[in-house]
């Protein structure tokens, strides 16, 4: 009975995030109060799992916070623009170079762990030259999107806290093995940036020669040199080099590991505000513009903290994975985790990242576990063989945002970007797997 109630649980959440019904907080805290019910808790026990569920992420939830808040700070100071814009200034009039600047590009945007902000910037700043070059938008989509899910494997991206939180671990010491994985991924993805400018050239030579057009709308303000863009009053160039240096230390103290991420984010968030920022009303503005996301991700997280108590508190996750290992083939349930990790590319078509890591997650986890595989390596298969289809998501808010800065279409990004961002997310893959950062 506890495996039906924790299915039906997991499933109508999925359903209704799946639907867009309701927002992920709401279906996370909800329902999972009504299965408790049904199995026979009381409030006051469910009110004991919920304080367990919020103690396991509440260190996650403070990381997130400050982390946002930081690197909207140094995003707003224009701590990136200057290695962006030199990039774009090497690359123009090239499209091979192009396209590979563009995965440099994205991946120094993505260093906030916000999605949105990096199309942002990349998809204005490269949009115009793309057109003026002939290239397919969709290309820049794609070397974009994939190149920020890389960079999104960083401890204050949204996968990572999401998974820390289900783990119940720290989530600087889930990212550390990752960091030679992300470094493999932007080389490679570099190498294949090259492969697919060449394609690109090619396509373009050849309708050059048929005598066609391409379908786009010139626009003659190509990014020009930063003497001639709009100055954006909020950068602080001759800060420059003191924020490189706090961003440099911020990230190193985290890699250390010997220090909460929570701790350095909240230190050097609470240094680079006033020092970029002088006044209090401009302090408070800031923190005003980058408050909202922070607090969404917080709260999302907390949710999953309620949903996770709950359902580990009454024992719905170990009885599903109980019943599961009788159900399913003998020979599978110890591959478990590399299944769905190779699968992890297709499921971001059916699977919002909430439904993904907060409903199935658990369950992998707690099957293959009992064969004694590593938590820890279960979460590295879901999130190696998932992370780079989150921008070929419709259930990416990000992503929608991105179709609308390039006047694109989700069908046609999909066609153009689904195989070759799962074929990539394969061998990224299998490299974890060679390098024993996934076991089985």
């Amino acid at each position: 009975m506890l495996s039906i109630i924790g299915l039906l649980t997991i499933f109508i959440i999925v359903a209704l995030l799946i639907s867009g019904r309701i927002t992920p907080i709401v279906g996370l805290v909800i329902v999972p109060i009504f299965g408790a019910f049904f199995a026979g808790f009381n409030f006051k026990e469910i009110g004991e799992f919920f304080g367990s569920g919020i103690d396991s992420v509440i260190s996650v939830v403070i990381m997130f916070i400050f982390a946002i808040l930081f690197f909207g700070i140094m995003q707003d100071a224009g701590v990136f623009d200057p290695l962006i814009n030199t990039m774009i200034r090497i690359s123009r009039g090239n499209v091979v170079a192009v396209a590979m600047a563009t995965v440099v590009i994205a991946a120094i945007a993505q260093l906030d762990g916000s999605g949105a902000s990096t199309f942002l910037i990349t998809i204005p700043a490269l949009l115009p030259l793309y057109k003026r070059l002939k290239m397919s938008p969709y290309l820049l989509l794609l070397l974009v999107g994939t190149s920020a899910s890389i960079v999104n494997m960083v401890p204050w991206g949204g996968p990572l806290g999401r998974a820390a939180a289900v783990l119940g671990m720290d989530v600087t010491e889930l990212w550390r093995p990752l960091i030679k994985i992300q470094v493999i991924g932007l080389v490679l993805l570099v190498a294949v940036a090259f492969i697919l400018g060449m394609r690109e050239n090619r396509r373009i030579a050849k309708r050059a020669a048929d005598g066609m057009e391409e379908e786009v709308i010139e626009e003659e303000a190509v990014v020009e040199d930063e003497s001639a863009k709009t100055v954006n009053s909020l950068q602080r160039p001759k800060m420059l080099w003191l924020n490189v240096i706090i961003a440099i230390s911020v990230i190193g103290l985290l890699v250390w590991g010997e220090v909460p991420a929570g701790f350095i984010f909240m230190v050097g968030f609470s240094i680079a505000l006033p020092l970029n920022y002088r006044s209090v009303t401009e302090q408070m503005e800031r923190i005003k513009a980058h408050a909202p996301n922070a607090l969404l991700m917080a709260a999302i997280i907390l949710a999953a903290g309620s949903f996770l108590g709950i359902l580990n508190g009454a024992n719905m996750l170990d009885s599903i994975a109980t019943d599961l290992v009788k159900v399913l083939p003998a020979f599978i349930v110890p591959y478990l985790h590399i299944i769905i990790g190779f699968f992890g590319v297709p499921f971001d078509l059916l699977l919002s990242t909430d439904a993904y890591y907060f409903a199935l997650l658990p369950i992998v986890e707690q099957v293959v576990s009992g064969f004694g595989i590593p938590s820890i390596s279960a979460a590295y298969a879901l999130i190696v063989g998932n992370i780079i289809g989150t921008f070929v998501s419709p259930f990416s808010p990000a992503l929608w945002l991105a179709l609308g800065l390039a006047g694109l279409e989700m069908g046609k990004h999909i066609r153009y970007s689904f195989l070759i961002m799962w074929g990539f997310s394969i061998v990224l893959f299998l490299i974890t797997m060679a390098l024993g950062v996934i076991t089985f």
